[in-house]
């Protein structure tokens, strides 16, 4: 007996083998039950060809298909996430069947071969920031007036101070006034308890300026008191004129005023000689603080260690800022309440129309699609990207499409260890003056939106010789994006191209004076002499036989204008477009100690005004 189990289980070692041993001993103790050569045969012929039959299955079970592999990628690849979606699907997600992955959209690994290098904008050679003061720009030693001091208060993240603290120096040079070096914004959304000079090198930030404007650390005591500045607020974008009408009187009364909320208080259009003083501000005498700047070096090494081209991706994609913007990413009704929830805490903040707002570009693209528009213009899956980005709505999850077209996928979390970032990890705008020098130093620099750090990245590698900066046509994309799954690859990268004419950073493609100043500063680039030469030689060739350089040559025309009336619509908005609701309940303007208004204008209550949604 006991033999005998041990033959029954010696065989038992699990699996497809045992079960055929198994199976083979049970049928031959059948056959030997019958007598002669047929009935003994047979049934070993049907034991070998149903032992057959089970291996065959078991293997097939086992073996995925050589192709499923494949698609379970492109399915990845191809998920997107659509406002014109969420409603069909209830998740809002939707991904493409097997056969529309294969026959409709594949997406190429390989960016493909284009007639033109994806890593330099064309005729930027021919073009060069020049900021220097004509002979006309009266110096500051000549120009400062005695007892005029003038303060301001910054409002937003690290970028939206930067654009108060470069016209708070053309202020203070319209007041004929010496400047207070500014302070930060300490108190809002971002709350960062960071000081001037622990951002920017001040003392370089003074000595830089000093023949345009007289800089000072502090007020001076007057008759061993501090002076006590009056506290005021101009409106947004004002002029010169009203800067003279409004604050000046005010300074020659109280000798000192401080300016609060100082973010766009300064007119976008102002005389060439004001611009250029803008520019040397924000170009030259805003200057990192040592730590910042060196462990910003650092992250820069490794990225080009890593490849001898990168690409920087400012990604916008937080929680706070999809709900304020009222768009719809195809989260379905989870996304709705989660964003609803968030979207309460701006009480007068009006319904959106999610429709309305995607259709006319105001939607930040989603990590997939800026994948996908990239891959179309002709990156590859090779390319190397460092995203700069806050919490990503929806997490890994959101972000894993865009990973799956770039898998070469980096962050200064990535790169740099939590010992490195320590000094500067609980302090967001030093952590975000990280991301903007890593940006401001990549080959390609490429952004999902059209906010402060995006603008002002866009002026500087202007300025810095026109490095490609990739802004999404978003009114166009839209549609494209909408549409995508049913037509081809091909044609849907053709179309991406044409469309992002005129978005990509390339010279003399927005006309001078539109947009903001601090993306198109077109006052401080000069053209030099051989540019027009050299834009006849290097312009596609006009071949007539419908070749893509032609057929993109002649959207380009359509393209660019797209794009200036883009940027006439912005330079039509008063002040951002894009903002988070603040309480309102600083002061508008203060009482002479005589009881009258100095300006009955300047005390005249504003609206609550709006912190940026983008103040990054």
């Amino acid at each position: 007996m006991k033999k005998r189990k041990r033959e029954i289980g010696g065989g038992g070692g699990g699996g497809g083998g045992g079960a055929f041993h198994r199976l083979l001993r049970a049928t031959l103790r059948h056959s030997c039950r019958f007598h002669g050569p047929l009935g003994g045969l047979l049934p070993l012929i049907s034991a070998v060809s149903g032992c057959l039959l089970f291996l065959l299955a078991l293997l097939s079970l086992l073996s995925p298909s050589p192709s499923s592999q494949h698609l379970q990628h492109q399915q990845l690849l191809l998920r997107y996430r659509s406002s014109a979606l969420s409603d069909r699907v209830g998740g809002g997600l939707e991904e493409e069947s097997a056969a529309e992955a294969g026959n409709v959209f594949r997406v190429p690994s390989s960016g493909g071969s284009l007639s033109r290098d994806l890593w330099t904008s064309r005729l930027s050679s021919c073009f060069y920031g020049c900021s220097n003061a004509s002979g006309h720009f009266m110096n500051a030693e000549k120009k400062t007036q005695p007892n005029r001091y003038l303060l301001i208060t910054t409002s937003g993240g690290l970028n939206q101070q930067r654009t108060g603290i470069t016209d708070a120096v053309v202020a203070a040079y319209i007041l004929n006034a010496t400047l207070v070096v500014p302070k930060l914004d300490q108190k809002s959304f971002w709350k960062d308890s960071s000081n001037f000079s622990e951002i920017f090198d001040a003392d370089w930030f003074i000595s830089f300026l000093s023949k345009d404007v007289k800089i000072i650390k502090q007020l001076p005591a007057k008759g061993g008191k501090a002076l006590n500045p009056y506290t005021m607020r101009v409106p947004r974008k004002c002029n010169p004129k009203c800067y003279q009408s409004r604050v000046l009187p005010v300074l020659n009364k109280k000798h000192a005023v401080q300016l609060t909320k100082f973010d766009y208080r300064l007119s976008n259009k102002l005389d060439k000689d004001l611009q250029k003083l803008r520019c040397r501000v924000n170009y030259h005498a805003l200057k990192f603080t040592a730590p910042i700047a060196e462990m910003s070096r650092t992250l820069v090494e490794r990225m080009r260690s890593k490849s001898s081209h990168f690409i920087a991706l400012h990604l916008r994609f937080e929680p706070d800022m999809l709900a304020f913007s009222g768009c719809d990413y195809g989260g379905g009704e989870k996304e709705r309440q989660e964003l609803g929830a968030i979207r309460k805490r701006w009480k007068t903040l009006h319904a959106s129309n999610p429709d309305k707002v995607r259709r006319h570009g105001r939607c930040p693209l989603t990590p997939e699609e800026v994948g996908l528009m990239l891959r179309a213009l002709g990156f590859g899956s090779d390319v190397h990207i460092y995203v700069a980005s806050g919490e990503v709505y929806g997490g890994n999850e959101t972000l894993a499409p865009l990973k799956a077209l770039f898998p070469n996928f980096h962050s200064k979390e990535t790169i740099a260890s939590k010992e490195e970032l320590a000094p500067f990890a609980t302090f967001s705008s030093r952590m975000a003056a990280l991301d903007f020098i890593v940006c401001d130093e990549s080959n390609v620099f490429v952004t999902n939106n059209n906010g402060n750090m995006a603008k002002i990245l866009a002026g500087r590698r202007r300025y810095f010789g026109h490095k490609p900066t990739i802004r999404p046509n978003a009114k166009k994309l839209y549609k494209l994006f909408l549409n995508r799954s049913s037509i081809p690859w091909d044609e849907f990268a053709s179309r991406v191209r044409t469309h992002q004419i005129g978005f990509m950073g390339e010279p003399n493609e927005v006309r001078p004076g539109r947009g903001e100043f601090h993306e198109n500063p077109s006052s401080c680039i000069c053209e030099k002499p051989e540019a027009k030469e050299r834009a006849l030689i290097d312009a596609p060739k006009k071949t007539g036989d419908g070749s893509e350089d032609d057929k993109e040559k002649s959207a380009g025309r359509i393209s660019t204008d797209d794009a200036t009336e883009e940027q006439k619509s912005e330079d039509e908005q008063d002040g951002p477009d894009m903002d988070y609701m603040e309480d309102g309940n600083e002061s508008q303007g203060k009482r002479l100690p005589n009881g009258s208004d100095s300006d009955t204008s300047l005390l005249k209550t504003e609206p609550p005004e709006l912190e940026e949604m983008f103040s990054d």
